[in-house]
């Protein structure tokens, strides 16, 4: 008999195409094709110097503040060609596209005189790093709506070093500022472009709708503390696509705001897909979930998907006081090669912004699908630690094949989870074979046909 329940599951997952059944296509279908701008200006006609050594945040806000005249005209574009352009922050308008030449580079200044500070984000009630303000990021945008950054794979460059190492001493009064931030925006397309030296996180959607990352490369060394790829934070309806990422923390996590901030905030990160992506994280995980998912993470699929080089593949993180959930997450077609830990889920992780958090604000985890993984040299299988008074349910695994590194691997390590797995070598956990397969896939049955392609049927 159990057999064609397998059967059944792996049919299910054949058919999958939406996480939540609304609507027909996923997020990356529905690729926007950005229009020419009929006006366009270069950063060189309000007085920029491409020296490296100029400052130029003037000239790039200047040269905005004129841009915007044109939103109604069918908007316009700065054209930024070769050089190396120092700034310190900047804000973009609506109806906006910035293009970087080849040979571009927007270098971020070192002095943090050059940098804002601005008020927390509402949904963490301070910065992520310190109490209090936080420095704004590089390049931002609030409340606008259209606006590109896209060009022939010039470069931003946050030039990190100075933010990694007054971090590491505690010499910040402020938290660190990321290179792009649009807070409360919607039609943000973002594409062919390299991202280099992060302070902290590179690409943050926050509070957003309509959000297309494409082809982009963002590296940061092993050794800078907790910086971050692309972090869709309280947003909906993004895609993340034909991406390399390289860096010291995560590649890409998803959030949705801290404790009883993000709880009141209330704006889940939702309809997220992510496909063909290469994704390598040194000390934290090459796509992770959390640990600040106070207003919900759900309905996200990733697909076409490689992992390497990382402490974590796959890392689901929340804790006691968090409140909020992670469901409704698939994740297939992916591989994965040298990781020290495969899949992890865990009810212990991450800080609260201060004492006034709720402690039976407790978390909900379920309706996780992992299929179609191949995974080589890896130490750990999985370790899922759910909580006692909130156990993890409904963590479904089908089609996995991981190959250890080493017979002194250890493979499987669960607490306070339920879930149901078939097809999975190395054998899981009895808690991961415990629940009926159908409390797995109500969710998944989709009408046009399409999910994961590694079924063996």
């Amino acid at each position: 008999m159990k057999m064609p329940v397998a059967l059944l599951v792996l049919l299910a997952l054949c058919n999958a195409i939406k996480v939540n059944g609304e609507g027909n296509y996923l997020q990356c279908d529905h690729n926007p094709t950005s229009q020419p701008r009929p006006h366009s200006v270069s950063i060189l006609e309000f007085g920029a110097v491409g020296d490296g050594k100029t400052l130029n945040t003037m000239a790039f806000q200047n040269a905005i503040f004129y841009l915007k005249s044109f939103a109604d005209k069918g908007g316009a574009q700065l054209y930024v060609p070769p050089g190396r352009w120092l700034t310190g922050s900047f804000n973009l308008t609506s109806h906006l596209t910035l293009f970087l030449e080849k040979g571009a580079v927007i270098l971020g200044s070192q002095d943090p005189s050059h940098w804002d500070i601005v008020e927390p984000l509402p949904s963490y009630g301070r910065g992520i790093e310190l109490p209090g303000r936080r420095y704004r990021s590089l390049v931002n945008g609030y409340m606008l709506r259209d606006v590109v950054i896209t060009g022939d794979n010039g470069t931003i460059d946050g030039q990190g070093s100075v933010w990694w190492e007054w971090f590491t001493s505690h010499s910040l009064n402020y938290t660190r500022p990321h290179l792009v931030e649009f807070v409360s925006s919607k039609d943000v397309h973002i594409s062919n472009i390299t991202f280099l030296n992060a302070p902290a996180y590179n690409i943050h959607p926050v509070y957003c709708s309509n959000v297309h990352i494409h082809n982009v490369s963002v590296y940061a060394p092993p050794g800078s503390p907790y910086t971050v790829g692309i972090v869709p934070d309280s947003s909906d309806n993004v895609c993340i696509e034909d991406c390399n990422i390289s860096t010291g923390h995560d590649a890409i996590a998803l959030k949705s705001g801290w404790d009883e901030y993000g709880i009141a905030y209330g704006r889940p990160t939702t309809n997220v897909h992510i496909r063909s992506v290469h994704l390598q994280s040194s000390t934290g995980s090459s796509l992770a979930f959390g640990s600040e998912m106070s207003g919900g993470i759900s309905n996200v699929q990733v697909e076409h998907v490689h992992l390497y080089n990382s402490f974590t593949g796959i890392q689901f993180r929340t804790t006691k006081g968090r409140g909020g959930y992670l469901r409704e997450i698939i994740i297939s077609d992916a591989n994965m090669l040298n990781i020290n830990t495969a899949f992890s889920a865990i009810g212990d992780y991450g800080s609260h912004p201060d004492d006034k958090f709720n402690p039976d604000a407790f978390p909900s985890l379920e309706k996780i699908t992992l299929h179609d993984i191949i995974g080589k040299n890896i130490i750990m299988a999985g370790n899922f630690s759910g909580i006692q008074q909130a156990p993890f349910t409904s963590m479904c695994l089908f089609n996995i094949s991981l190959s250890m590194s080493s017979a002194f691997s250890s493979c499987w390590s669960c607490s306070n989870v339920s879930g149901y797995s078939e097809l999975v070598f190395p054998q899981p956990c009895a808690d991961l074979k415990n629940s009926n397969a159908s409390s797995c896939f109500s969710i998944l049955m989709r009408p046009n046909g399409r999910g994961g392609t590694g079924a063996i049927l």
